[in-house]
């Protein structure tokens, strides 16, 4: 393949080269019928010689096409089209603006330890998703890692991936040795843990600039891998608690049984970790609107995509004890879920009812076409948190996002009734 700029690739108009590597070349490209920019990995073929090399390579692309349509995440990178020709292979991915991860493993560049806490986070839930759906990743480092807008996070390259449907064995040998876990470096089965381990290296390195083994050879690197525990995180770097200490070489455990059981324990011991960072007060990072969205009753039926897809359309607020929220007669474009306290609804000064965590209120808004007043007023019963959502935002989401929230304001409006009919009986 030459060297110089294609003007086009299948349909796909080229832009300019935005990466290149051993096996491939990726170039910045324009999707005309979709209206929209895609990063196109173009494998390398200088020569048609049917070598061992020539045919590894080539496994891996068709690892990673065979996936194309199949692994829809908000954290992993979307792979849209794949085409395999005699002079020709390439695969149509997701072009996302920004760096990988290595550029925070080094010591000069570390992230905070809370905004490392939520990128990992984020990675797992990913790879969570990836799992469900058969896939274990098997090459997860810092380079497939994408992040652009402080802590948006694209996991990337499933080519050695291992997948319920896949018609091969699980690609022995590929890899980076650093981040390989000790299954994978003895030739093992290869399971979800695979990954944990993986992702648990890519914690340490974020967080001390430091790979949890080092070595001048490859045989020397692989044998720490297998029979040496590392040191704690915290070696390196005070501001990382006990708590995170265990998480991180809990994942780094030799046998996968000694790792986490399940991608939730991991994500539920990191998020407990992460409670006992210290934060500014007022600040709420997209991990804790997470974790405390997939708490809630309301939204218990709800996927990870359009728990996601909901954090960037609202707003998080907090209120002292007997603060007003909303008050009856004041026109309004936005309704609330309660994510902690409680609060009373009342009208004309007569208590109706106590909200709780999971209770909305002023959805009312949602539903009508014309401009309403409030018609009761909310008071704060004790610290409260709420999520704060625009109607016209929600009216603009996805139809799968409105869907959830219909139903669950369906489910609200059959409880006040019941709750009312039951209040009315023991009148």
């Amino acid at each position: 393949m030459s060297d110089s700029l294609p003007q086009q690739i299948g349909k796909y108009p080229i832009s300019r080269e935005i990466g290149r590597g051993a096996t491939s070349v990726v170039y910045l490209a324009r999707d005309p019928f979709a209206n929209r920019e895609v990063a196109i990995k173009v494998l390398k073929n200088p020569d048609l010689e049917d070598t061992d090399v020539n045919r590894r390579f080539r496994k891996v692309f068709l690892n990673e096409a065979a996936l194309v349509g199949k692994l829809f995440h908000p954290h992993i990178l979307g792979i849209y089209d794949a085409v395999s020709e005699q002079r020709q292979s390439y695969i149509v991915m997701e072009y996302v603006a920004g760096k990988t991860l290595e550029y925070y493993c080094e010591a000069s560049t570390l992230l905070p330890v809370s905004k490392v806490v939520e990128i990992v986070f984020k990675c797992s839930l990913a790879l969570a998703f990836a799992q469900r759906h058969g896939v274990i990743h098997c090459d997860i480092k810092p380079a497939n890692i994408l992040i652009s807008d402080d802590t948006n996070i694209k996991i990337s390259d499933f080519g050695a991936a291992q997948y319920d449907e896949a018609q091969h064995t699980h690609l022995q040998g590929i890899g980076s040795p650093a981040y390989m876990s000790p299954e994978q470096v003895q030739d093992k089965e290869v399971t979800f843990h695979t990954d944990i381990y993986s992702l648990g290296v890519v914690m340490y390195q974020m967080l001390t600039g430091k790979l949890p083994f080092r070595a001048s050879t490859k045989a020397s690197l692989l044998y720490q891998v297998v029979n040496i525990a590392p040191v704690p995180p915290s070696t390196f770097r005070r501001e990382v608690s006990g708590d995170l200490d265990r998480v991180v070489l809990r994942c780094l455990e030799k046998t996968p049984e000694a790792r986490y059981a399940t991608w939730a324990d991991f994500s539920r011991e990191l998020t407990h970790s992460y409670r006992n960072l210290e934060t500014p007060v007022d600040t709420v990072t997209d991990t804790e609107k997470f974790s405390a969205l997939k708490g809630l009753a309301f939204f218990r039926e709800f996927r990870d995509q359009e728990l996601w897809e909901l954090l960037h359309i609202t707003s998080w607020r907090k209120f002292l004890v007997d603060q007003v929220v909303i008050r009856e007669g004041d026109s309004g474009d936005r309704f609330y879920v309660i994510t902690s306290g409680e609060a009373k609804v009342s009208k004309a000064g007569r208590l109706l009812n106590i909200l709780r965590p999971g209770d909305c209120f002023g959805e009312m808004l949602y539903f009508n076409e014309t401009q309403t007043l409030r018609s009761t007023t909310i008071t704060s019963l004790s610290p409260l948190s709420v999520i704060e959502i625009k109607a016209s935002d929600l009216s603009q989401a996805s139809d799968k996002l409105q869907k959830e929230m219909n139903k669950s304001f369906l489910r609200i409006l059959i409880d006040r009734l019941t709750w009312a009919n039951n209040r009315l009986s023991a009148a």
